[in-house]
């Protein structure tokens, strides 16, 4: 009787735990690791980009070290920051955002002051630099843009019943998501 009450109460729990969606969990966790591991790789693609093409400008440019000292910190601090994909807070997240807006920022001063220098604008090797940062920040953008499908994919279905109920007993949390920098809904002003 005892064996058959025990093989009753595995045949009634059986079906709760089939249908708790702990797999599809597990896979929807691995899925933002990955694309959090995609965005990491676009970020150190830029930052091993920027020791060439501050190395270019210098050789063609006579201009503020400030200007460069700036893009070298901020790719320092920025190659600092790093967080752990399985438990991805929203201040880990703002603080690497803001690392990392520090290089765009500085990059875009570089830019910038590069306009100065029509020999440098003509240089091979700094179209080339050039023209890599861009398709990096498009791919940084694209990486980031699918780490947000896979976190908003991630946190819909452990909230959706039943997977409510298990994603806390088997510590399913809620992960964070990039979002828009403070002032990125004004418009840059551009002047001549």
């Amino acid at each position: 009787m005892k064996k058959f009450s025990k093989i009753l109460l595995f045949a009634m729990v059986l079906p709760l735990f089939s249908s708790c969606g702990y797999n599809r969990m597990v896979e929807n966790n691995a899925e933002v690791e990955k694309a959090w591991a995609n965005v990491e790789s676009q970020y150190q693609r830029r930052a091993d980009l920027i020791p060439n093409l501050v190395n270019t400008v210098k050789g063609y440019a006579d201009f503020e070290q400030e200007t460069l000292q700036n893009v070298v910190d901020a790719r320092a601090r920025a190659t600092q920051v790093s967080i752990d994909p399985t438990n991805i807070t929203p201040e880990q997240l703002a603080e690497y955002q803001a690392a990392q807006s520090q290089v765009s920022g500085a990059l875009g001063r570089l830019l910038a002051v590069v306009e100065n220098y029509p020999d440098l604008k003509a240089n091979q090797n700094f179209l080339e630099l050039q023209a890599q940062l861009e398709g990096t920040e498009n791919r940084i953008s694209v990486e980031r843009m699918k780490f947000n499908e896979a976190v908003k994919n991630h946190n819909a279905y452990i909230k959706k019943f039943p997977q409510v109920i298990y994603a806390g007993w088997f510590n399913f949390n809620e992960k964070s998501s990039f979002k828009a920098q403070e002032g990125a809904d004004q418009v840059p002003e551009v002047e001549f």
